[in-house]
């Protein structure tokens, strides 16, 4: 069973927090596209996909505390992380026209911005990374950065 980062270096629990992030997209991106409960899903990835071997490539291990609260807050509190996602999108670009990854990754830093535990220029830098990994030609790691800005400005103006 994994653990939380207890006992571990600095730089493997940056890393490890940020696998969490990953994979908390990449399981909302999960539930977006099934009827898995948010239950189901996390206990997949914590039991599966977290630490484990891919074509004989080790995955990071991931931060449970960290994924399951993101999971848990991006799915709970959807509906406003869904709003603030709306109000910093230029040009009138409802979420729902969003790309699924993307729409992913807003909920997920949508739900690390509602708790003050993350300094907002971490959890950018954090999710535009992300973006970088997922659009690694594209420019869609500006436009993330862009809309993160926005939205971290309005749910923690008092940190800029």
């Amino acid at each position: 069973m994994k653990t939380s980062a207890t006992g571990i270096s600095g730089n493997q629990k940056r890393k490890m927090r940020s696998a969490a992030r990953l994979y908390a997209v990449q399981a909302l991106f999960q539930m977006e596209h099934s009827s898995l409960t948010v239950d189901k899903v996390r206990s997949e990835f914590v039991e599966h996909r977290f630490g484990a071997t891919y074509d004989g490539t080790e995955m990071q291990d991931g931060d449970v505390a960290l994924f399951s609260q993101v999971l848990e807050e991006a799915v709970t509190h959807q509906a406003p992380i869904d709003q603030l996602t709306d109000r910093a999108l230029v040009a009138k670009w409802a979420i729902a026209r969003i790309d699924p990854t993307i729409r992913a990754l807003f909920r997920a830093a949508g739900a690390e911005l509602r708790d003050d535990s993350t300094p907002p220029k971490v959890v950018i830098a954090e999710y535009v990374d992300l973006a970088r990994a997922f659009f690694p030609e594209g420019k869609e790691a500006s436009f993330v950065n862009a809309v993160l800005d926005h939205m971290a400005r309005e749910a923690r103006p008092e940190a800029f």
